[in-house]
């Protein structure tokens, strides 16, 4: 057992086949590109808690590109908390960073995109915490 992230790691656990697609006309860097990729898998449940990664060295062969690249993304993720990674067994999922959950993630990304929209149509913000209070206030 792995411990360095919030949740409790299993080494025992399975591999799985991290699916990324990439993007060569894309601004972003390759390494965003492979962040993003795992981020959206764990919001989406497609990767558990957990689960192991494939090492830097197969996915680079995989993906045909510099393990660097792959060790970059690792790191970063590591840094934000999404792995953990423990010497001679691999990476492992931790989930998603300060506990949220899938469904709780997709709601809040949804919100994000209706209170874009809202504006766009010429709501103010003010307007915005005005509702958003209000509707707290009854839902007491």
């Amino acid at each position: 057992m792995y411990t360095n992230c919030t949740n409790t790691v299993s080494t025992v656990s399975t591999e799985v086949v991290l699916t990324v697609q990439l993007d060569y006309r894309d601004a972003r860097p390759i390494y965003t590109q492979i962040v993003d990729n795992f981020r959206n898998q764990v919001k989406a449940g497609i990767l558990q808690t957990g689960d192991k990664l494939p090492s830097v060295r197969e996915l680079a062969t995989a993906l045909t590109i510099n393990p660097n690249t792959i060790q970059r993304a690792y790191r970063e993720l590591e840094m934000e908390g999404w792995i953990a990674s423990v010497p001679g067994k691999g990476s492992f999922v931790c989930g998603v960073p300060g506990g949220a959950q899938p469904e709780q993630l997709a709601l809040l990304e949804s919100f994000d995109k209706t209170v874009a929209a809202l504006q766009k149509l010429g709501m103010t913000t003010q307007e915005l915490m005005a509702r958003l209070q209000q509707g707290g206030n009854e839902n007491a």
